[in-house]
């Protein structure tokens, strides 16, 4: 009992003060710790955490947890692999971005993550132009479709890989040709999977989303909470 009150004591007194950790290993005290699990507790509370992901609608789910992390681009070479599901493939998706991040920050925890538009079973990207943009809102219409989300949390050091999807189901409601014209003025259906951005604008185009908001965002934000925590990080 003694032994359990003191880690407690001191394991708290670490996580608001890293400078006690070189005190508290000089003491004679220190004799009733056990000094790996300190050390690793204490290398997981000063780690990193990489956002493997330029995305400004990642970075914005991101600073949701409050806590303190770095968007870099992964550098990742995406390839789609027609054989997966979509599912599968976000998530192979999101393992490469990750996998490609940890090469440079080998000791940081790495967050990436992947998001597809599917409709009629077909992955549907960003428009070529106004015309390809104009037919996906036509075709997307008073009906619904897929989004899915492909995430992996990694812990880049002991290269422990938690991952996961999720999927939402967007329904749009029915739209006039002027709708589709009014909102192309907005310019901001170019840069979007399925020619619309569903944090803006384009969210006037939806009547329902069934599913977790944020995996249509770009990242299922409670899968990675709960993640984060699994690997020791507190949010």
């Amino acid at each position: 009992m003694l032994r359990q009150s003191l880690n407690g004591l001191y394991l708290n007194r670490l996580a608001g003060d890293s400078s006690l950790f070189g005190r508290v290993a000089s003491s004679p005290i220190f004799y009733f710790f056990e000094t790996k699990n300190i050390i690793k507790l204490f290398n997981i509370m000063s780690r990193q955490i990489i956002l493997a992901s330029i995305s400004p609608r990642r970075r914005e789910l991101m600073k949701l947890l409050k806590i303190k992390f770095k968007a870099v681009d992964s550098g990742f070479d995406e390839k789609i692999d027609p054989h997966l599901s979509h599912p599968e493939l976000v998530k192979q998706l999101a393992l490469g971005k990750a996998l490609a991040a940890s090469k440079k920050y080998p000791n940081a925890i790495i967050i990436a993550a992947d998001t597809m538009v599917s409709f009629k079973g077909k992955v549907i990207g960003k428009p070529k132009d106004k015309t390809d943009a104009i037919k996906m809102l036509k075709s997307f219409s008073g009906r619904k479709h897929f989004v899915y989300s492909g995430v992996v949390v990694m812990d880049a050091a002991s290269a422990k890989i938690i991952s996961g999807h999720d999927t939402t189901v967007v329904h749009f409601r029915k739209l006039s040709d002027k709708d589709i014209t009014s909102y192309l003025k907005f310019g901001e259906a170019m840069d979007k999977a399925g020619g619309y951005g569903p944090l803006a604008k384009g969210l006037n185009l939806i009547s329902k989303i069934e599913g977790d908001g944020t995996t249509q965002f770009g990242m299922p934000l409670m899968f990675v909470s709960n993640a984060l925590l699994k690997l020791g990080v507190k949010v």
